[in-house]
Formats: structure tokens, sequence, C-alpha cells
């Protein structure tokens, strides 16, 4: 039996997982991109001095710092989603299998859309029947049920992202029993092993779309100024890999740029006090990082309107109808970091493929990542979601 202290851990855990997924992630369901969303490991220190009494290095004798980059959960290193393909032979036998695939997912929205188109494009020149797709609404006893209507089905091959790592260990273990190659997107259920339990799993590239905000922030302020930084203050590692990446990559890249203001948002509703606080306290600001679209950056752009601040600019993660409006319109938005979720579908069906073959896939596989400007939105959109940007947005692009 469970002690009340553990209870009480299991159901926070559950709870901060599954609000990180629908705010991060994967807060693109609105119109957008997720998360939820390329794994971006906190980048190394410069080395420590040899000894104490040695002066400190000047700046042309300071030590470098290399770029950020993408692991996994468990410290796995990034293998590109591009290596992961089927050969022609391997093809044929996939299509001679009569195999069949379901499509269990965390919500709707259009990042998984586009998710799911990816790996239905994918299994249709495969040969696999997609049998059944569901969607939980961020519930994960409604999760644990789709996995049951999905056994009835008799699948292959089941996709999913996992709501709460530690009910799913359980909510899927009747596909683990009965065989069934089982690929996640971003999370895996608690316990679980690659190339045991599931083939494999899928998300952004993490580090990837930390620099691509910190280029977009940094090339719009023209590499000098002063910007606040807002980071999601979570134990997540989706999130807090775009986050250190970001920062990280102004410090080694920027060196005019300076972070005057910086503070940690667990709930989404925050950011526009935040936002309006640090312009309280620096009058100078020059531009803002939110760590994601929907709920953030939202809060944001409410804040620098409020204050009448036209001339701070914003970058933020994942495409979204209200912050890409804002971007084609010429408001406080200069860019936004965005993946390719179209390609993670892709390549989780193809990895379902691999599992039905028997053969070995990298422990942990990202997507690249899109700087998107006002000038590529629409090639953007159709490259990470499939699909054009919003009605909205196409109308103040003047299309």
């Amino acid at each position: 039996m469970q002690t009340p202290k553990r209870s009480k851990w299991l159901m926070l855990s559950a709870l901060l997982v599954a609000f990180v997924l629908m705010a991060a992630a994967c807060g693109n369901d609105d119109d957008d991109n997720a998360s939820d969303m390329p794994a971006t490991a906190a980048p190394e220190p410069p080395g420590e001095p040899a000894s104490a009494p040695e002066p400190e290095p000047t700046e042309e004798q300071a030590p470098t710092r290399e770029a950020p980059v993408t692991q996994g959960p468990n410290g796995e290193p990034a293998s590109p989603s591009s290596g992961i393909a089927l050969t022609a032979d391997e093809l044929a036998q996939i299509q001679e299998g009569d195999y069949s695939a379901a499509l269990l997912w965390h919500t709707s929205g259009a990042f998984t859309n586009a998710v799911s188109q990816g790996a239905r494009d994918a299994f249709e020149e495969m040969g696999i029947d997609v049998v059944v797709e569901t969607e939980a609404g961020f519930d994960a006893a409604q999760q644990a049920n789709d996995v049951e209507t999905a056994m009835a089905l008799n699948p292959d091959i089941i996709l999913s992202l996992t709501i709460d790592p530690v009910s799913a260990a359980e909510g899927f273990r009747p596909a683990v029993d009965a065989g069934v190659q089982l690929v996640f997107l971003s999370t895996t259920p608690e316990g679980y092993s690659q190339g045991e339990e599931f083939v494999g799993v899928v998300t952004d590239d993490l580090a990837a779309m930390g620099i691509a905000a910190a280029n977009l922030l940094g090339n719009a302020l023209g590499g000098e100024g002063e910007i606040g930084y807002i980071f999601h203050d979570a134990p997540f590692y989706v999130t807090n890999q775009r986050d250190q990446a970001f920062k990280a990559w102004i410090e080694i890249n920027f060196p005019g740029i300076s972070i005057v203001a910086e503070q940690g948002l667990a709930d989404p509703a925050a950011a526009e006090d935040i936002a309006s606080t640090m312009l309280t306290r620096n009058p100078g600001l020059d531009g803002i990082y939110a760590p994601w679209a929907a709920g953030p950056a939202d809060g944001v752009l409410a804040a620098l309107r409020a204050a009448g601040a036209s001339d701070v600019a914003v970058v933020t993660m994942d495409l979204d109808t209200n912050v890409s409006l804002d971007l084609v319109e010429g408001g406080n938005m200069v860019g936004i970091a965005a993946d390719e979720a179209y390609e993670i579908g892709r390549t989780m069906a193809t990895e379902g493929a691999y599992g039905l073959l028997g053969k070995q896939t990298p422990p942990f596989v990202v997507v690249p990542a899109i700087e998107v400007t006002a000038d590529n939105i629409v090639e953007a959109y159709r490259l990470s979601l499939a699909a054009d940007p919003p009605q909205e947005v196409l109308d103040a692009l003047g299309g």
C-alpha cells in the first residue's frame, strides 16, 4: 500500500506532467505546434582555473563555451530523424506483412493533427492500416481506456504520448505483454526501457529550438540590448532544455546582450504579471523571451500592450494563432522557434516498422527546428504543421 506521502507525490507528478504537456506541447493545441516539441542539456560551465592564485583569464584567454546540445531525459544522445528510414527491401517486407497501427494521442489540435498526418502518410506508403485514432483530453484514465480499445483491434504498432508516466506504466502494459511495437512522443512510461518495452522516443531538437529563439531575438536587436528571460519553472526536460539553450546561446553568441531580469514561471497565467514587473523594474528593457506561445507569450504581449511598450521585442516557442498574428502585423513578436511536427509523425511510424523488422533504433531521435519570421511563416506552417496558417494570419499577410 502506498504511503500518503508517496500518493501525494504521484498525484503531483501526474498533474505536473499533464499541465506541462497541455501548456507546452505539445500550448500548441489551439492552433499550433508543440511541443510538445524537439531535449537540450544544460550548457557546460567554463572550465575552472588550474589554481586559485592564477590571475583570471583576459577576454582573449577566456575559456570557450560549447554550444548546447540536445539530450534525452536520461542523458541519451540525440540522433537526427533524417537517419530513420527503410531500405527498399525493408519497405517491401513491411508491405507484405498485413500490419495495422493505432494512434493514441493525448489531445487534439493542430500539432497533434500534423503528427498524425505524418504518421498516416508513412503508414500508407508501408501498406499499414490505421485501425483507430483516439485523443484522451489529457486524461490519463481515458488514455488507459484507449489502450484497451485499441488492443481489441489487435494493432501491431501503437504511437502515443504518455500523459502521466506513472500510471502509463500500467496502462500500456497490455500492449507490452502482447508484443505491440510502442513508439512514444517526448515522454515514456515510468520504468520502461527502450529496446525492451518500447521501440523508441521522438521529440523536438530542443537545443536547436532554444538556439533558434536566441538567434531570432539577438538578430532583431542587432546584437545589443537588455532582455528579460522567463523560463519554465518545473522539472520537465523538454521545456527545461529549450529554455537553457536559449539562455546559453545568448550568453555565448550575443555578448552585447545582457539578461537583466529572469523569472521562473509555473502557471502560464502568471506571465502577464511577470512581464509587467520586469518592465517596471527595467524601463530600458529591449526584449523578452517567453517559454512557449499559448499562455506565456500571450501574457507577455498583453503586458507590453498595456504598458504601451511597442518597441520591446518578443520571441517564443511553437506556432500559435495569436503570436503568429502579432508577428505578421509587425507587433512585439519578432520570431518564433517551431519544430517539424509532421516529421515527428513520419519518424514515429517508421520506428514502428523498425520494431516489426527487429531493427534497432537510436535511443532518442529529434526533428529539426525552424526559425519563423513574418517572411517565411507560410512555408514554416506547411513544413511544421502540414497546413497553411490560420485564415486571420493569411488575411493579415494580404493573401
